[in-house]
């Protein structure tokens, strides 16, 4: 396959056909449905030492995800967005899970807080204790 070729290909892919679907009516009420479309793509050439034999090769790729449509009735155009389950429950793991985070570090916190608190009040003795460095004058 040809980069001309490829480039003609991934034009076709990404277009607004694609973006916004067949609008359909029904009642009064029409749909106009519409996707979200990413592609990326690359390509290249090479040749062997002396000339002998060369090569080339190229890609595309292409995703889409249901956007929402626009709505048209009475002359009124709403956008109404599809919602995507599947991304609101992993939204709503990573937010639990970040907070099962944090709130465990701040109980570790207070833990070892508490614990040097109550080693200081078991041996109140070690805070009257002078502190002499060899050497110093004290």
């Amino acid at each position: 396959m040809q980069v001309e070729q490829l480039i003609s290909g991934a034009r076709d892919a990404v277009s607004v056909k694609r973006v916004y679907g067949e609008p359909y009516e029904h009642d009064g009420l029409t749909v106009i449905p519409a996707a979200t479309v990413r592609g990326g793509g690359g390509g290249g050439t090479g040749e062997a030492e002396g000339g002998e034999s060369s090569g080339g090769g190229a890609g595309f790729g292409l995703t889409a995800r249901p956007a929402g449509a626009w709505i048209i009735e009475d002359g009124h155009v709403n956008w109404k967005p599809a919602v995507d389950a599947n991304r609101v429950i992993l939204g709503g793991q990573a937010v639990a899970v970040a907070a099962i985070v944090v709130v465990g570090r701040i109980l570790l916190a207070r833990s070892r807080r508490r614990q040097r608190l109550r080693m200081k009040m078991r041996r109140p003795d070690l805070q009257r204790v002078p502190l002499h460095l060899p050497g110093r004058a004290g």
